[in-house]
Formats: structure tokens, sequence, C-alpha cells
């Protein structure tokens, strides 16, 4: 017999509402979270009920570290497939915010996505293929730290490790 574990996703960083408000910015993702918050679901599921939409979100969701994996056997499969679900159960938003900082969030959150990608692209470019310190990039682009936390946050092509901002390239899904 298996317990659900309940994880509690603890939002207390401003910027950190970005990709919560981004994982459900489609009916396609909104559906996929729902359906993964309630049962596993392998690449092969979710192409066949999402289509490459779905894939292409749960490469996002993947990044976001917003998904639990698990290796599940199938009938049938000479090997065990990789298995999806959402990580946490419950969401927690705890943070004070000045309303300029908590605007440009948001505005970033829901910008339109022609906007947003020659946004991105700057910041792609200013990272190039070795990344940078977040500060030397903020700096050079002359952006606010929140904004661009938020910018990186909402992107599928980059992420933070550590004190800097690297391009994003995802482990192949499935494996």
């Amino acid at each position: 017999m298996s317990a659900t574990m309940h994880r509690i996703k603890v939002v207390n960083d401003v910027s950190d509402l970005v990709p919560i408000l981004r994982a459900v910015d489609s009916p396609v993702k909104l559906k996929l979270v729902q359906r993964l918050g309630e049962n596993w679901l392998t690449l092969d599921d979710v192409e066949r009920e999402f289509g490459a939409d779905g894939v292409k979100a749960l490469a996002f969701f993947e990044k976001l570290r917003l998904i639990d994996t698990r290796w599940v056997a199938r009938e049938g499969r000479h090997q065990p497939d990789k298995s999806y679900h959402f990580y946490y159960s419950t969401i927690n938003i705890s943070t004070t915010s000045p309303l300029a900082e908590i605007s440009e969030v948001l505005a970033i959150a829901m910008m339109p996505l022609r906007e947003y990608t020659k946004l991105e692209q700057k910041i792609y470019d200013a990272v190039g293929t070795e990344g940078r310190f977040f500060s030397d990039v903020a700096e050079e682009l002359g952006m606010s730290p929140t904004r661009l936390k938020a910018l990186v946050k909402r992107s599928e092509k980059l992420e933070y490790r550590g004190h800097r901002i690297e391009r994003f390239v995802a482990e192949p899904l499935g494996t």
C-alpha cells in the first residue's frame, strides 16, 4: 500500500509567481496540470492525450521542477517507462512585495508572447553559451533584478544555476 505524499510549494519570492502562473496559461497546460495532479502519466500518455503541446508543456514543467518522476513497468513492455506526476499538492503563497515589483512580475507573466520573446532573446544572447552572473546580465541589459528574475523564470530557454543565468538544455523526456 502506498501513501500519497503531501508536498507544499512555498512561494516567498514574488518572481516565483511567474512559473506558477505560466504553468496554467493555456487550456492544454491547465488540463495537463490537473491530470498530473491526479495520476502518473508516461510520455506516451501525455502525447496521446495532449499532443505535441502537451509534450512541450511537460518539458517546461520539468525545467521548473514542478513534476516528479518514477519508472513504471507496463504490461507487454520489455523496459519500464518514465512516468510523471505533479510534485506539489498545495501551493502556499507567502510574500510581501512593493506594488511596483508585484506589478512588474504580473505584467511579465501576462506579457504577450511576441513582446516576451524579444526580451527573452536579448537575455539568451547576453548569457552566451557559457552563462553569466545574474548581476552582470542585469547591469548590461539595464534591468531591475526583479524584472530579470521574472523574465528568466518564465523562459523555456533559460534557467538559474546558483547565481548564474544559463541556457537551458533539457534532458530528453522519457529517459
